[in-house]
């Protein structure tokens, strides 16, 4: 009897939990029925009998706006006339000024700026926060908003606001427009004092980086022996899923969990595994990361880690791990919509700002409290809830007020400029003088070149507000002695700030006198991210001693 009665029991708890499920789905469905009848009474009552009259289109638009605005940021309407631009933005060349933008929090910012483009070279940084472009302010646009509002014809100008933490004003740059060229990897190459180090300066996930990744890999092995590789994923913004799990599927053996995205239902779970044989599975191996790192590219470099394949240099990336995708809908628009997060193979979540139970799309950093631990594959401690965690880390140097103005007034190019069309025969591979620092100092002097800081603002208004008084003449006078310290404390900014100055005469001096793969080798050598991979690399027992405890 009870042999008779369990497997009765089972089939009755079976139909019962699809009765559930199927009774909790119609009840879903009834309220987006209920919903949205509430939601067209409204729209059409408005519509029809508001004491102004509305534009129809404008008036959805706002009440799809504030339906999203309690979402996470990424969640937004794309209408008929932006979807051509995304794809732009996406594949191919436009006009811009080289920039990813991004939520952090509330605020729109840099999430990385595109080497060699404008932006990068008038000294934008991953981490600026965009407040206005061509004099809108950008608060309560989308990301894509933003980058819309980057893109326009070749050669026009662009003024951008930014602010910068630990910089208490707004920033200006005035850029011109160039042709961005969308590119997967932007450089590599072999190094290191034998030349036997690769190097792969990975900027995107678009289609086909895994498969160049492969076929660069094996130009530079057909080369010479490598004894290492670098994986450089600074100011990488992400891209195509796929393509970042084909990158780590080249390092690791087939059957391994790279990535899992977890989501509300069923349908938006799955796990990407590796599934061809390794390229190189054996080579040690070093991934950079800094701020700007972001989605696709936090996804290869958690893989890595977890999986102790390979060491992680840098900064904290961006901490992105929210996953979309694009659901059509009717008259040529779409939809972009978060459907679930990534987690990485130790099972760590790479998101750093918690959306839910929030509104108006601001968000909050997820608290030390909350963060939780996990495991690699040899048994070392990483957490979730700040993106990816370097294995060595290098902080982030914060930009003085002089820095930022001698970036924005060009003050580099023009110098080494000058300095070359003052020297005879061919400049191609021309070395660098050694006294080019001091050179650099005395044009500043002959420039008469200056930069404004808050003091400035500050005894301007006093000055500004003695002109009342009378007798306001020993004031003035203690002003002008006050002025004249501020200009020592100026200059007194640019012997601090040498190693800056060097540093940037020496991009620009490459710039200028070397092709651009040559640049960019040179460059290598005084990268202190990369002076420290070699290192490891080099140095095998090191590199060991940080993957096994």
């Amino acid at each position: 009897m009870k042999a008779v009665f369990k497997p009765i029991l089972i089939l009755l708890i079976a139909v019962l939990a699809v009765a559930g499920a199927a009774f909790t789905q119609n009840d879903l469905f009834f309220q987006i029925k209920k919903q949205l009848t509430i939601f067209s009474d409204v729209y059409k009552e408005i519509s029809i009998r508001y004491v102004e009259e509305i534009d129809p289109e404008t008036l959805m638009k706002r009440g799809i706006e504030g339906m999203l605005s309690g979402l996470d940021p990424y969640t937004v309407f794309v209408d008929e006339g932006e979807q051509q631009q995304m794809e732009i933005l996406s594949s191919g060349t436009y006009g811009g000024i080289g920039i990813e933008a991004g939520f952090r929090g509330d605020r729109i910012v840099i999430i990385a700026p595109l080497e060699g483009y404008p932006a990068y070279r008038a000294g934008i940084r991953a981490g600026d926060i965009i407040e206005e472009i061509n004099g809108t302010s950008v608060a309560g646009f989308s990301p894509e908003e933003v980058q819309r509002l980057t893109v326009g014809d070749v050669g026009t100008d662009l003024v951008i606001n930014i602010t910068r933490p630990g910089i208490n004003q707004t920033i200006t740059f005035e850029l011109e427009r160039e042709r961005i060229e969308v590119r997967n990897i932007a450089f590599a190459g072999l190094i290191g004092p034998q030349d036997d180090i690769g190097y792969m300066h990975i900027t995107r996930f678009g289609q086909r980086t895994g498969e160049e990744l492969r076929e660069r890999l094996m130009e530079l092995q057909s080369n010479g022996e490598m004894s290492g590789l670098i994986l450089d994923f600074r100011n990488n913004p992400g891209g195509l899923l796929n393509e970042a799990v084909e990158v780590v599927d080249k390092f690791i053996e087939p059957g391994v969990t790279v990535v899992e995205t977890r989501g509300r239902f069923e349908s938006q779970n799955s796990v990407y595994t590796s599934d061809e044989p390794a390229m190189f599975e054996e080579l040690p191996l070093v991934v950079l990361v800094n701020q700007g790192s972001a989605s696709a590219s936090e996804v290869v470099a958690g893989a890595l880690q977890d999986l102790d394949r390979a060491i992680v240099v840098g900064e904290n990336s961006f901490g992105k791990g929210l996953v979309q995708t694009i659901r059509p809908l009717s008259y040529n628009t779409s939809l972009k919509v978060t459907v679930s997060q990534y987690f990485t193979p130790s099972g760590r979540g790479i998101q750093s700002v918690n959306y839910r139970g929030t509104w108006n799309n601001d968000g909050v950093t997820i608290a030390d409290s909350l963060r939780r631990s996990f495991r690699t594959k040899n048994g070392r401690v990483v957490f979730d809830g700040r993106g990816i965690e370097p294995d060595i880390q290098f902080e982030a140097g914060e930009s003085s007020i002089l820095e930022l103005a001698l970036q924005q007034k060009n003050m580099f190019f023009f110098f080494v400029n000058e300095t070359l069309s003052s020297m005879d025969g061919d400049l191609q591979n021309e070395p660098m003088p050694d006294n080019l620092y001091r050179q650099f100092t005395r044009y500043l002097i002959d420039q008469e070149f200056t930069f404004e800081t808050p003091v400035d603002s500050h005894l301007d208004a006093i000055s500004m507000n003695l002109d009342s008084f009378s007798n306001s003449g020993s004031a003035e006078e203690n002003l002008d002695e006050l002025r004249a310290l501020l200009r020592d404390y100026k200059i007194s900014l640019i012997y601090d700030s040498r190693e800056f100055i060097e540093r940037e005469l020496r991009s620009e001096w490459f710039s200028q006198t070397r092709s651009g793969s040559e640049r960019n080798r040179e460059m290598l050598n005084y990268d202190q991210y990369v002076l420290e991979s070699i290192d490891l690399i080099k140095n095998p027992a090191r590199y060991r001693a940080i993957l096994i405890p």
